[in-house]
C-alpha cells in the first residue's frame, strides 16, 4: 500500500466539506493547505492529513486540501478515499 499512480480526488466544495487532491511526486510529501478556517484550525487539520498518510504508508504525493469547514472524521475519510483512488483500488 501507499504507491500513488494516478491523479485523484475526492470530496467537493461544499459548505462543511472538503476537497482532497492527490498526485504522484518524485520525493516525499507535499501538502498545500487552503481552509476557511486556516488560521484556528490549520495545523490540526495538516495533522490529520499527515497521520491518514503515515497510516496508509503514502510516502510520496503532492496533496492539495481545499476544506470549507470539514469535521475531523470528514477530513480523514477523504483523504483515504484519495488516496485508494490514487493507488487504482477504486
Amino acid at each position: 500500500m501507499g504507491k500513488i499512480i494516478q491523479r485523484a480526488t475526492a470530496g467537493t466544495l461544499e459548505s462543511s466539506d472538503v476537497l482532497v487532491t492527490l498526485e504522484p511526486a518524485q520525493e516525499g510529501l507535499e501538502i498545500e493547505l487552503n481552509s476557511v478556517v486556516q488560521n484556528q484550525f490549520g495545523a490540526a487539520i495538516l495533522e490529520t492529513v499527515q497521520e491518514v498518510l503515515k497510516e496508509l504508508d503514502v510516502q510520496d504525493a503532492r496533496i492539495s486540501i481545499v476544506d470549507r469547514g470539514a469535521l475531523d472524521c470528514v477530513i480523514r475519510a477523504r483523504v483515504e478515499t484519495a488516496v485508494l483512488r490514487g493507488e487504482g483500488e477504486c
